[in-house]
């Protein structure tokens, strides 16, 4: 049975060194007027704070009670990208997920910030969410992705779609594309990379399938990028294999060697959990 999701990016021209948080929901009415099956909403990396760390507040806040107010009224999840979070003496770059009902799911802190340009606080956690009926999601953040370990972790906690909002204005954007296939090919799930605009980025946001086929790459303007993926596609890829050919997390989990980086522990994540047996298929189901 198909596990539809309608998921729209929104890649805006964010406004540095103010709160965006009503250009953000000015967007939100207009991907809700346009496109009313979407579901789930995804913005770039701090873009409610204008990437500028003097706006770091606690979390929950005015911007974030704001937007869960909008979720719960059209039950739509949200991923407002990342803001600044202020916690005792620290700031973290945090991400936060609204459910339908209008409440943080949950949090992540970014756990590579670019140093040196940024100077917040690691993160620690690794972050997966379900969305009840549908599937499992895992987040990371911008440079996050460039450590093929996050992603790879997230994997294993189960998630079959990677969101990933971005902030890059330089030319390394080019690179991101590649990981993003990369990343969708060697763990064989979706994988969602919204860049902002203007201060926010240089646009190019990209959705990967589970085999690393581009679905469509944004330019540098504006606009509302809107897919329906089908995570059970994430099933049948890891069943039957990427091109019908290589059934890789099936490979991993019956491999005799062990992995130092991965310690004694990784074959007991829950992506095992889901996999039947290696076996050749005679035919496709």
């Amino acid at each position: 049975m198909a596990r539809y999701i309608g998921v729209a990016g929104i890649q805006f021209d964010v406004l540095s060194g103010q709160d965006n948080t009503q250009a953000m929901l000015n967007r939100l009415d207009m991907c809700q007027r346009l496109f009313p099956w979407v579901e789930l909403i995804c913005f770039s990396e701090l873009s409610v704070c204008g990437l500028d760390e003097s706006l770091a507040r606690p979390i929950p806040n005015e911007s974030t009670e704001r937007l869960c107010e909008w979720a719960a009224e059209h039950r739509k999840w949200i991923l407002p990208g990342s803001v600044y979070e202020k916690e005792d003496s620290k700031i973290y770059n945090t991400a936060v997920v609204i459910s339908s009902s209008g409440e943080i799911a949950v949090k992540y802190r970014k756990i590579f910030p670019w140093v040196p340009v940024e100077t917040s606080a690691a993160g620690g956690q690794f972050c997966v969410f379900d969305i009840p009926g549908k599937g499992r999601v895992g987040l990371c953040i911008c440079y996050d992705q460039w450590f093929p370990e996050v992603i790879r972790t997230l994997a294993w906690m189960g998630a079959e779609v990677i969101l990933n909002p971005t902030a890059t204005t330089t030319s390394d954007r080019a690179l991101e594309r590649v990981l993003a296939q990369a990343h969708a090919i060697t763990n064989q799930l979706y994988y969602i990379s919204v860049n902002g605009v203007g201060s926010g980025g240089n646009g190019q946001s990209i959705f990967v399938d589970p085999e690393g086929r581009v679905l469509q790459v944004s330019g540098d303007r504006e606009m509302i990028m809107t897919e329906v993926i089908d995570l059970e596609r994430v099933d049948h890829v890891r069943e039957y294999g990427t091109l019908g050919l290589s059934q890789v997390w099936k490979n991993f989990a019956d491999c005799p060697t062990r992995f130092p980086v991965y310690g004694e522990g990784f074959r007991g994540g829950e992506i095992f959990k889901s996999l039947g047996k290696f076996r050749r298929h005679d035919k496709i189901e």
